[in-house]
């Protein structure tokens, strides 16, 4: 699969990247001010083995206190390194280098921990049609930067937000009084959005498969009703399958033939990944 690894656009992760500066430096660095501002060099480590994601947000950070910091990168956004790799090395002045240490860590930690998570979960389905998709359960403003990270991992993205997709569910449905008037009202006020209709009863899956839509999210079925709801939809229309999902359960959920697996822990359980930045030059 090739994956989109275009960042967001430069705006956002300037807006992302000066909100973090000015909660970690306010008035001022205080520390770094006892220090000497010469030029110095630095390496960046990475202690555990991961999928690198966040090197715009990293740069940003840098260059927006040293706009001549010299930054070379010696891995690839998405590429799978192990522990002990030094992922880049810096040339710039030292104050700045230290004041931007933290904040650029954070990010760096933070989307590569979703990169490698989702990783693996890419690689539980492997050899599977099923395709591994994000959630909306991001970090608040972070959204762009975590869904940049999943594609990073080999992941897809489901909608950005409430914008960008129609997704009727259960209290959709039942306002709109059955599945066929809320189909058929989404398509009437947003014809050129996505429509994905979630299901609870193989019923409601053959309502919906007659009206039509995008996507069908199979919502809480066993493996009996989830293989069943494959073989009555044969690729006619892609199903998802969300909640309830974890490595453990990952790839027998794929190997039931669905077609999309969307996960929230991919985004909300972030285990950061261990880095950290050195002055002096990097070990040989």
């Amino acid at each position: 699969m090739n994956r989109d690894l275009s960042p967001p656009p430069a705006d956002v992760i300037a807006s992302d990247v000066a909100r973090a500066l000015a909660e970690d430096l306010g008035s001022g660095d205080v520390t770094a001010a006892l220090l000497p501002d010469t030029a110095d060099i630095a390496y960046l480590l990475c202690k555990e083995n991961a999928v690198i994601a966040g090197r715009p947000w990293f740069d940003a950070c840098h260059r927006a206190l040293d706009p001549d910091v010299v930054i070379e990168w010696r891995v690839a956004e998405g590429e799978r390194v192990q522990a002990g790799t030094v992922l880049a090395t810096l040339a710039g002045r030292s104050r700045a280098l230290v004041s931007a240490e933290r904040t650029s860590l954070n990010f760096m930690q933070t989307l590569s921990g979703t990169a490698t998570a989702t990783a693996a979960h890419v690689e539980a389905v492997r050899g599977t049609r099923a395709k591994i998709l994000d959630t909306r359960k991001t970090l608040p403003g972070l959204r762009l930067a975590q869904k940049y990270a999943v594609r990073c991992g080999g992941g897809g993205n489901h909608r950005i937000g409430l914008f960008d997709a129609v997704m009727l569910k259960e209290n959709h449905v039942r306002a709109a009084g059955s599945i066929d008037a809320a189909v058929r009202s989404a398509r009437t006020a947003q014809p050129d959005l996505p429509l994905i209709v979630e299901v609870e009863t193989l019923v409601q899956l053959e309502e919906v498969l007659a009206v039509g839509c995008d996507r069908i999210l199979i919502d809480d079925f066993d493996a009996v009703a989830r293989r069943e709801a494959v073989r009555i939809a044969n690729g006619r229309i892609p199903l998802e399958v969300s909640g309830g999902v974890d490595l453990g359960t990952l790839r027998g959920i794929a190997e039931d033939g669905v077609d999309c697996i969307s996960i929230g822990g991919l985004t909300k359980h972030v285990h950061a990944i261990d880095l950290s930045m050195k002055l002096g030059p990097a070990p040989r």
